[in-house]
């Protein structure tokens, strides 16, 4: 069995990627047919072996940096590593930057898109299954550049606080800010706003 925190780390990313769907190979066995979603360790780049290389139905789409858990230790603190592998050649293949990035300890994940305006990490539970991956890059943009084609808000059964409640959350999200809070006084109709921006109409 595995001792060192690294090869713990990734031991449980193996079973990750397994659970989400992905088939994990090793670099010397490699066979892109053998799944829709092919996980290869230590893939060779021109920046070194990536961790991980993420294929789906044969072509490369991202990368995973594997790091071990540590107390206290800020996992952002190697997105530009990550990103790095991403922008990478990779051995045998004419490649483009990989779209997707994550950086995972198998406790913590966390994944960059890198088709957004201004990528920024977020954390998510697990791993995403290659259908899904396959079904985002078939977007023309990803979801947060399609929040800046948000079409105006229709303002007709609506108080002014609450378009202006709508509008301004809306703004937030195009400028890449996830977080938000709306503060309307008792009675102003907070339920209606919520349900409002939640289902677009």
């Amino acid at each position: 069995m595995n001792q060192t925190p690294e090869q713990k780390a990734r031991d449980t990313i193996d079973r990750q990627l397994q659970a989400s769907g992905w088939m994990v190979q090793d670099n010397n066995k490699i066979n892109l047919q053998a799944g829709t979603g092919i996980a290869v360790r230590e893939y060779l780049t021109d920046a070194g072996p990536a961790d991980y290389v993420l294929f789906v139905e044969g072509k490369p789409i991202g990368v995973i940096e594997a790091k071990r858990q540590e107390e206290g230790h800020i996992l952002s603190s190697h997105e530009d590593q990550a990103e790095g592998y991403a922008a990478a050649k990779l051995k045998y293949l004419k490649n483009e930057k990989l779209p997707f990035a994550y950086v995972s300890t198998g406790a913590v994940t966390r994944i960059t898109d890198f088709r957004d305006p201004k990528p920024r990490a977020r954390t998510v539970f697990s791993f995403h299954r290659p259908e899904t991956l396959r079904d985002w890059l078939k977007r023309p943009k990803s979801l947060r550049a399609s929040l800046h084609d948000l079409p105006e808000l229709p303002a007709a059964g609506l108080r002014d606080c609450q378009t202006r409640a709508i509008t301004c959350l809306e703004q937030s999200f195009k400028e890449n800010r996830p977080r938000a809070l709306i503060q309307m006084a008792t009675g102003s109709g907070k339920t209606f706003t919520a349900i409002t921006f939640v289902t677009g109409s």
